[in-house]
């Protein structure tokens, strides 16, 4: 019966497995465990220093991690013992004390001393799924075990173990609010988050099942987001949290590929529909001018009939006179004959021919696309060519993933020659206009693009590494942007290429992807 046991669980497991979305992007877990931090409690007796414990915590804010209670319980309890923590990348930690202690929720909070700098998570304010994929990252003491890890490395910046599980909903804790979970955590892994797909906090990393039962399944217990949001708020603190369902960029792709071919579609047939309109208006005026045509000479037909009919009876009468002798009339009336017959032959010979029908189709066209031209409805609203274009841009959330940022419309000004809201130039690239912002106090690189033809502005962020932050500043540092505006496009390209150098540095997939409509503004 184990056995037969132990085959439904695996079965049950890969069935999980496969009904689940792979909506994960390593780089998301990866930036979301920099935040992640180690909680080391030492003792000093003497001058020596000692570890007595050590656990797992996470940055809600530069100097704010939050932990759990148990973890810092020495630390209230115990005089010479003092707190630190550890961070995943850099050089060394920060000093810590207790600013919030619950432990019915099991939950702490420590600040963290002047001049520390934490990358701070986001915390998600939905709640999990059943069967959704987490992770857990922290510090498992069995890992450090099997490293041989000393003190001094477990009080030196190292990266936290990463583990993935799926959400067991509908069971917790009577003690407290809890997530049941199967990420595999250890001895050490308290207090650190459990994450969703998108690297934010779902809840906090608290305990497991204890079996003497070797087969049994290991289960774990995360603190909600129910409770955390509840001790923070009473400890005055406002984490970053974002309640925006998590996609994958490969989903966004594909819709963005199926959107494109329906573009495409919608241009074939635009352009079909404007051909066939324009072999329609060809042939109306193809028409029209053969209808003025034969009209023209059937009126030039008739008027030489007319003529040629008044040159015969002015002929006439010019005879009657010669035969009367009377000379004057005579000439009167045979002058006016000789006239009015020239005039008829004059009349038919200027006629227009047939062969002038497509030239004057021609003329129709050219005349009623040059009064299409000057009518005053066209853009007289636009803005004057050189003008700065002054947009507001609206997130599509259909079309956006978003996973720590917060979402406003952005306010742009766009100005011919890439310079944006009058400070900021942007470079010409294959892709069409970007800008790659690298500041110095964040652990974030943003490439920002703007589609003038489409009103398209689109922000990709991407969440870097210590050493992937020092080389991209390192090569902005060798950047040197042109002044906004007056930019021709050899400066704009110029600038393009240049930016390529820190593109270069950054991951195959950004973290988040923002697209934005924009719309003239108000």
């Amino acid at each position: 019966m184990d056995v037969l046991r132990r085959i439904i669980c695996i079965l049950g497991a890969i069935t999980l497995a496969l009904a689940a979305p792979a909506l994960a992007d390593p780089g998301d877990i990866a930036a979301a465990s920099r935040g992640v931090v180690r909680v080391v409690l030492i003792q000093y007796d003497g001058g020596a220093a000692r570890l007595v414990s050590h656990g797992t915590g996470f940055a809600i804010a530069p100097d704010l991690v939050v932990t759990n209670a148990h973890v810092v319980e020495d630390l209230r309890s115990s005089d010479g013992i003092v707190a630190g923590v550890v961070p995943s990348e850099g050089r060394g930690g920060y000093a810590a004390t207790i600013a919030a202690y619950s432990p019915q929720r099991d939950l702490a909070l420590l600040k963290l001393k002047p001049g520390a700098s934490l990358n701070a998570l986001t915390l998600f304010s939905g709640a999990p799924t059943d069967g959704e994929d987490v992770y857990a990252a922290g510090y498992p003491g069995n890992v450090d075990m099997a490293e041989g890890l000393s003190m001094g490395d477990l009080v030196s910046p190292q990266a936290a173990v990463k583990t993935r599980g799926y959400v067991s909903a509908g069971r917790s804790s009577r003690a407290f609010d809890t997530i049941l979970h199967t990420a595999p955590i250890g001895s050490g892994n308290s207090g650190g988050p459990l994450l969703d797909a998108c690297g934010r906090v779902l809840g906090v990393n608290s305990f497991g099942t204890v079996s003497e039962n070797t087969t049994d399944s290991a289960f774990y217990f995360a603190i909600s987001m129910r409770e955390l949001s509840a001790f923070l708020q009473e400890a005055g603190v406002s984490p970053h949290v974002s309640g925006a369902p998590c996609t994958s960029l490969a989903d966004l792709d594909r819709a963005d590929a199926a959107r494109g071919a329906e573009d495409q579609a919608r241009l074939a047939a635009t352009a079909e529909a404007r051909k066939a309109a324009q072999a329609e208006f060809a042939a109306k005026a193809q028409h029209d001018a053969e209808l003025q045509i034969l009209s023209e000479r059937d009126n030039g037909l008739a008027l030489a009939a007319v003529l040629l009919v008044a040159a015969v009876a002015a002929g006439a009468a010019a005879f009657a006179f010669l035969q009367r002798g009377k000379q004057r009339e005579l000439r009167i009336a045979g002058g006016a004959a000789g006239v009015l017959a020239l005039a008829a032959v004059a009349v038919w010979l200027l006629r227009p021919p047939l062969s002038l029908i497509d030239e004057r189709a021609k003329d129709i066209i050219a005349e009623t696309r040059a009064r299409a031209e000057a009518s005053p409805a066209a853009d007289a609203s636009a803005p004057a060519p050189e003008s700065p274009q002054k947009l507001v841009c609206v997130l599509d959330p259909q079309r956006s993933r978003v996973t720590v940022s917060d979402v406003t419309d952005v306010p742009l000004s766009w100005a011919p020659g890439g310079c944006v809201n009058g400070r900021t130039q942007y470079g010409l690239a294959g892709d069409g206009w970007s800008r790659v912002l690298v500041p110095q106090g964040e652990a974030t690189i943003s490439v920002t693009r703007f589609d003038p033809d489409r009103h398209e502005y689109t922000v990709e962020r991407y969440l870097m590494g210590l050493d992937a932050m020092t080389a991209a500043r390192a090569a902005r540092a060798k950047l040197s942007a042109p002044a906004c505006g007056g930019v021709d496009e050899a400066a704009a390209r110029a600038l393009g290429e240049a930016q390529g150098a820190i593109r270069a540095l950054l991951p195959a997939e950004p973290n988040e992807r923002l697209r934005y409509t924009c719309k003239p503004a108000p």
